[in-house]
């Protein structure tokens, strides 16, 4: 079956996507009991793996003049860590999540539209409004939430961020730079960075195999493997149209919320879960071949 134009991109972003959604289930089942310590683990053995597995790509893509702007993403990776928990532990997982979550896409059209010029276009506005509605009904649906100031800050910040270094690894992969390499720098960098939190948090939990192996999967299939896609799903998808199909991650995380740990979804929240599969699906779709202008074959004979 030959694959649709320009498909592998947005494949490859869903699919890293999937495997961000497996995140939250594969914790729960761990039962540990420090999300923080949880994800500074799976950061720093995600990041080790990507460096050790494309070091030569490393030093391509410093090579290119984008030490900088990788190094500061690298950063910006890390806080984005500090910043999600930060909101959840003061607005709440519901708000938290889709504060952070749902305003990444938005900001990334906003720093893609203000960096390269690429306004984004009437039908990714239209479907990432859907999306981040059917997100918000999804996680919200049936959920008692609350609204602290800070918390919803903490969030907003969280979304920027992962905007920020979202757009920073597409200019450098788009200039050339090798994604595997690019990917290896933000999240090895970030990995690096919270290291000494994990220390500081404690390891003794790790002697549990449970708990070794399921940072192991977190760590190599949910952050060094899903980064490695992203960064290939980048090279061919405007990373505007990128950041709104990561919102399949929260569906994913539903899902098997439903299936595994057996939560149940109301009615507002399956009918999220809709609207949020089917906004994926128009942005994951080609965009329309644009007619040449009238005069463009004219212009081109005359000029030959």
């Amino acid at each position: 079956m030959p694959s649709l134009p320009g498909a592998a991109g947005p494949v490859a972003v869903v699919a890293a996507a999937v495997l961000w959604g497996t995140a939250g289930t594969a914790g729960a089942l761990a039962g540990v009991g420090d999300p923080v310590a949880l994800a500074a683990a799976r950061l720093v053995i995600g990041g080790l793996v990507l460096a050790t597995a494309t070091a030569p790509a490393v030093r391509r893509a410093f090579a290119g003049g984008h030490r900088l702007p990788l190094a500061v993403s690298a950063v910006a990776a890390a806080a984005y860590q500090l910043c999600f928990f930060g909101a959840v532990s003061r607005t709440g997982v519901a708000v938290g999540t889709v504060v952070a979550i749902a305003s990444a896409p938005v900001f990334t059209g906003l720093l893609a539209w203000a960096y390269d010029r690429a306004r984004p276009g009437r039908r990714w506005s239209l479907a990432t409004a859907a999306a981040v509605a059917g997100c918000a009904a999804l996680v919200l649906g049936g959920r008692a939430v609350g609204a602290d100031p800070l918390g919803v800050l903490l969030a907003l910040t969280g979304g920027f961020l992962y905007a920020f270094y979202a757009v920073a690894a597409s200019r450098a992969i788009r200039a050339g730079a090798p994604s595997g390499g690019v990917m290896a720098v933000l999240f090895g960098g970030a990995g690096l960075l919270l290291a000494p939190i994990l220390l500081w948090r404690g390891t003794a939990w790790l002697g549990d195999p449970h708990a070794l192996l399921t940072v192991v999967y977190l760590g190599c299939a949910t952050t060094a493997l899903a980064a490695v896609l992203y960064g290939r799903g980048l090279r061919a998808t405007p990373v505007a149209r990128a950041a709104t199909l990561t919102l399949a991650e929260p569906a994913v995380a539903a899902l098997l919320g439903l299936l595994i740990l057996h939560e149940r979804l109301g009615a507002v929240s399956w009918a999220g879960l809709a609207l949020l599969g089917v906004a994926l699906v128009v942005v994951a779709l080609p965009e329309p071949a644009r007619p040449a202008p009238a005069g463009s074959a004219v212009t081109a004979q005359s000029s030959a």
